[in-house]
């Protein structure tokens, strides 16, 4: 694990603790300390403490495309969703959600303007983001998914702010899980075998897109917050996103982040 806590890799350990696996948290420094050149392990934290570890871990991190949210058919997003270039997005006119498809260079956010989206050395014009229309979200659920078939689940949010409730027994798990079934069913090729899928109600003026139900965004299960998720599914979701490479399957090859920094 990396070494900043959080209160998932909290349960998260103790969750691989009470399967007999090992846990160690690594040394800040960054370096993969006694891990290293062991077989057979995992990985949960940051990715960018994982770009100098994963080799020397030897894990294989699946995270999904850039463009699998962009391309979803408008029956999954219900609003329109562009894959383009910080430079690009900077120059929008008005109002749009922008924010990077899986990284966290840049909060994600709603920008009043283009010209308002922070500036920095490694906020370059070529960086990739997602622009999106403004929607509102009644509600938002995070769903651990591993081999098409989501094994656990929280709600996280309710008209933008902290809300987190377990899905099981949760009054509107029979319409998420509807939901996310037939999503899985037609795109979910796109995904990596372990990922985490984030879906909402939309409520807004707009009848055609209010009270509908619709991706967020796709994330992978290695950096995500597990809210009131069973930790024990949920880590079944992790070890595999972020497993050992020899066992890593063909169809996760193009899902596999390149972790080794260049220079």
């Amino acid at each position: 694990m990396a070494p900043q806590y959080t209160t998932t890799s909290e349960l998260l350990a103790a969750a691989a603790r009470r399967r007999g696996m090992d846990v160690e948290v690594l040394p800040a420094r960054g370096g993969a300390g006694g891990a290293a050149g062991r077989h057979g392990g995992h990985y949960y934290g940051g990715p960018a403490f994982a770009a100098h570890v994963a080799d020397d871990l030897g894990v294989a991190l699946l995270e999904p495309t850039d463009d699998w949210l962009a391309a979803l058919p408008v029956a999954y997003t219900r609003r329109r969703i562009t894959l383009a270039t910080l430079g690009e997005a900077r120059a929008l006119p008005g109002p749009a959600f922008v924010k990077p498809p899986t990284a966290k260079t840049f909060p994600a956010a709603v920008y009043a303007v283009g010209r308002d989206l922070p500036t920095g050395p490694d906020l370059t014009a070529d960086l990739p983001v997602q622009i999106s229309d403004v929607v509102t979200w009644a509600a938002e659920f995070r769903l651990y998914v591993l081999d098409g078939e989501v094994r656990t689940g929280s709600q996280y949010a309710t008209f933008g702010r902290l809300d987190s409730a377990p899905l099981h027994g949760h009054d509107r798990e029979g319409a998420v899980l509807e939901f996310a079934d037939g999503l899985l069913a037609a795109c979910g090729a796109g995904l990596p075998s372990a990922v985490v899928v984030d879906v909402g109600l939309l409520s807004g003026p707009d009848r055609a897109a209010a009270d509908a139900w619709a991706v967020v965004e796709a994330n992978m299960a290695w950096f995500s917050n597990t809210y009131a998720a069973d930790p024990d599914r949920a880590l079944d979701v992790v070890l595999r996103a972020a497993g050992p490479r020899p066992r890593m399957a063909a169809r996760d090859h193009r899902f596999c982040r390149a972790v080794r920094p260049s220079g």
